[in-house]
Formats: C-alpha cells, structure tokens, sequence
C-alpha cells in the first residue's frame, strides 16, 4: 500500500574514526525516538479502537509493510480526528481526506466517507466505498480511523463535516445496519455519471446514502435515493477532460469508462461527477451541516479552506 521505508545503513568501517561513530550512535538515536513515537502513536490508536486487526484498505494491493513514517503520521491524524469526534454528541459525521491530487481540477479532497459512533467495527469506524486495485470492482469497507488515513495519501489534510441531528441519526441506523439495503452497485467508475445505474463510485455511493436518508422510505432504490438528493439541491461538478488527451493521454484504464456518459459529453470534454466538493457544499446549501473542521499541514484551521 505504501512504499516500504529503506533501512538505515550500519557497520561503517571503524577506521572513519570516533567523529564519524558519535554521528551514527545520534543517528541512531534519532532513529529509535522516531521508532518509539511511531509504536507509541499505534498502540494509543489501537487502544482507542481505531486500529481494527482487519484492515484491508481496498485500493492498495502491494505486500509491502507500511512505512513506519506514514503509519505514525496516519495514527497521528486518526487520534487528531477522533478527538474532535469525541468532544461532539454526534451519531455519525462526514471525513474527507486527500488521496489524489485533483489541483489541475481545481479541487482539493479526493474522497470522502462516513464516520459511525459505536459501530460494531469500534468506537469510530469510518465506513465508505473503495475502487478494487484499480480495476472495475469496488467493494463496501468498514475500516478504523488509522487505515482510512494510512491509504497511501497524498497528505494528512483532513476535514469533518458533521451533519443536522436527525439526518446523521438516520445515516448511522443505515450504516450499522449493512450490508442491509447497501445501495451498492460493484461495478465501479471513476467517473461515473451521476445517477447512472450501470456504474457507481465512492462519491456517487455517499451521495446516494445521504439521498436514502433523506428519502425516509423503507428500502428505496438507487434511483430513487440520487432523485430524493436532486430535490433536495444537490447539483453535479464538472471536470473537464478533452477528447485530445482521452485518446493520447493514456486515460484508458480499468476503473475509468466513458462510455457512462453521452457522446455530446464525451466530444464536448466536460463531464458530470459527483466530487467531495459538490456533496458537501450541496449539504451546505440545504441547511444540512451543523459544523465543520479542518486540518492543513497538521494544523487546524480557523475557517474551512477550499473543497
């Protein structure tokens, strides 16, 4: 999943003299205090429930051990998160985090999913859909905190979104009770047209969740949930992606299918998605968001910052 962190070198020549061994042995305490931080930070996160032993992130599928680097840096911003959990009486909320850099799209979080209060996986499990390796499966995750900020990000940034009471309650009644009326559709794109019943992606996957909720039926449909979520304001991003670098770019993969949208799309380059920054500014708009908080560069922020 990540890069395996190199090992240091050892053993130099004694003859490079006492100089060279003081800067070894601080070296290598350096490197044992870093050690000692990264086990430490691991083990408060698997004492808090935020570390399940199953812990399979979907996306990654190397054998590679995690860097221990990046283990302490994801542990660090579970607990970060999980405090600002705690310290509210909220059932569920929404965390978003940075695995892609979408900058050329002008947007800043990749991905986004719920977190659950007391659910069956531990204390806070962040419950969301991940592509399969790259191919055109996606499965359901229930993961603790610590795996959801350990998948190979790009940084640590983070963002809570926490939802009015009486929909984070309906969300956390649907999320505890999966696979129940999962609204799940495994066949997976990246850039899956929103509302499309062939393809379905992480976004359009929580999108759909919210529209269940809001839908207050029994069991809708997918269908049924995205059309509860347009009535409710929610309106599509656009990224733009032209027909020139589709055919010279190598965008041809997997998990990536065009043909999800209308040839007037594909020929014009401006495509419909569902992205973190069109939930969350939807949830917004409508009244639906009691409070956010945000991380940068490990620091939280006055104000949320950009989508």
């Amino acid at each position: 999943m990540d890069e395996a962190m190199g090992r240091q070198r050892a053993g130099k020549a004694r003859t490079q003299g006492r100089a060279a061994q003081g800067c070894a042995a601080q070296a290598s305490a350096r490197a044992s205090a870093a050690f000692g931080r990264t086990l430490a930070a691991a083990m408060l996160a698997a004492m808090l429930g935020l570390l399940p032993a199953q812990g399979r992130a979907g996306t990654g599928c190397g054998s590679e051990p995690l860097a221990p680097r990046k283990l302490a840096d994801a542990a660090q911003t579970a607990l970060t998160v999980a405090d600002a959990l705690d310290r509210r009486d909220a059932p569920l909320a929404l965390v978003a985090r940075v695995g892609s850099d979408l900058s050329a799209q002008g947007l800043v979080y990749s991905h986004v999913g719920f977190v659950v209060r007391d659910h069956p996986g531990g204390r806070w499990t962040a419950v969301h859909l991940l592509n399969e390796c790259g191919s055109d499966r996606s499965n359901l995750y229930s993961q603790g905190l610590v795996n959801f900020f350990a998948d190979d990000l790009v940084n640590q940034d983070a963002r809570i979104v926490w939802l009015e009471p009486e929909l984070a309650r309906r969300l956390a009644e649907r999320l505890r009770a999966l696979p129940r009326d999962a609204l799940h559709q495994p066949h997976y794109n990246l850039i899956a047209r929103p509302g499309s019943a062939d393809y379905q992606n992480s976004t359009a996957w929580v999108l759909e969740t919210v529209g269940a909720a809001l839908a207050q039926t029994p069991a809708p449909s997918r269908n049924a949930a995205f059309a509860a979520a347009q009535r409710d304001g929610f309106r599509a991003d656009r990224v733009h992606i032209p027909y020139s670098k589709r055919l010279l770019g190598g965008l041809f993969s997997a998990n990536v299918a065009f043909t999800d949208h209308p040839v007037s799309t594909r020929l014009g380059g401006d495509y419909p998605v569902v992205t973190v920054r069109s939930i969350i500014e939807y949830l917004d708009r409508s009244g639906h968001v009691q409070a956010q908080q945000e991380w940068r560069n490990g620091r939280a922020m006055e104000r949320p910052g950009a989508l």
